[in-house]
């Protein structure tokens, strides 16, 4: 994903974005390095110099737990981004061979019937369902009629770096696109060696300086859910709580619904906006839930 230097890769970006003071560092005189220098994370961690420079370059990758915690406080990481740093030392240089040497074959992705179902019963709640990469496998009408991209087949992703329309919909775009791209790190894991995610991260670093700049920071946040605020054109401003829960039995598929304060207007909004999309959606014809092609 990022090379052969997981690790490394990890420990320079997250030291970058520590200023030394949040450290208790003083600066003196002008400073070439943003964030701390190798010689200040290891003189605070407890460790030599020499050391943490063979950890940043590749050439220890087994250091130990209490040396990954020094670190860990070191760098201000919170317990999402640390249990990263502790799979990325597990998975080292053996668990990046295996990655490479998997063979990958070409797999169909589609949405369960039971939760197809399920969610065709929801009138008034937005969902569909998603992979680990943020490809919509299925969505139920109304969650079509909020955005159009909530469609079998859109990477949700690639539409909120990409779509000028997307990032019009989305009043909290700054939040979304910064979490997004958090917990793409965190669904591929350490040592990923997926095609699909090297192509959209290349697609992505090569169309979009944000996401290039979030990539590079080396945020890691697993699914949660959150408030979604949106401006549709049909019915103006919703705020909807979104919630997103694993799908037992598959592959990191992810359900996604989307919720109104009970008695609200934007509850109102919903309900409006549900008549609308049962009247005119062609969401309902054979063929809706053809699979979506991935790699295993």
């Amino acid at each position: 994903m990022d090379g052969t230097n997981a690790l490394g890769d990890f420990l320079r970006a997250r030291r970058g974005l520590v200023r030394p003071e949040e450290a208790g560092i003083t600066p003196v005189g002008l400073r070439r390095v943003k964030g701390l220098r190798r010689e200040e994370v290891a003189l605070l961690a407890g460790i030599s110099s020499d050391y943490y420079l063979r950890l940043e370059q590749g050439r220890d990758r087994n250091p130990s737990a209490q040396v990954l915690a020094s670190i860990a406080r070191v760098l201000r990481l919170d317990d999402d981004a640390t249990a990263h740093l502790l799979a990325l030392a597990r998975t080292g240089a053996a668990g990046r061979a295996r990655a490479r040497s998997t063979a990958r074959r070409p797999r169909l992705e589609h949405m369960p019937p039971s939760i197809r179902q399920l969610i065709d019963s929801w009138p008034v709640h937005p969902a569909w369902v998603q992979n680990r990469f943020f490809d919509v496998l299925g969505a139920n009408a109304l969650g079509a009629a909020l955005s159009p991209n909530n469609t079998r087949g859109v990477n949700l992703l690639r539409a909120a770096f990409l779509d000028p329309a997307e990032r019009v919909r989305r009043r909290d775009w700054e939040a979304v696109t910064r979490e997004g791209v958090a917990t793409l790190r965190a669904q591929a894991g350490p040592g990923a060696e997926d095609p699909r995610l090297n192509a959209l991260v290349g697609e992505l670093s090569l169309r979009s300086e944000r996401f290039r700049q979030l990539w590079g920071r080396h945020d890691v946040r697993p699914q949660k859910g959150h408030l979604t605020r949106l401006t549709h054109p049909l019915v103006g401003d919703l705020d909807l709580r979104a919630d997103k829960m694993t799908v037992g039995g598959t592959d990191g598929f992810v359900l996604v619904v989307l919720h109104a304060e009970p008695g609200s207007r934007d509850e109102e909004l919903l309900r409006l906006l549900g008549s609308l999309a049962v009247s005119g959606s062609d969401d309902r014809q054979p063929g809706r839930d053809r699979p979506v092609t991935g790699e295993s």
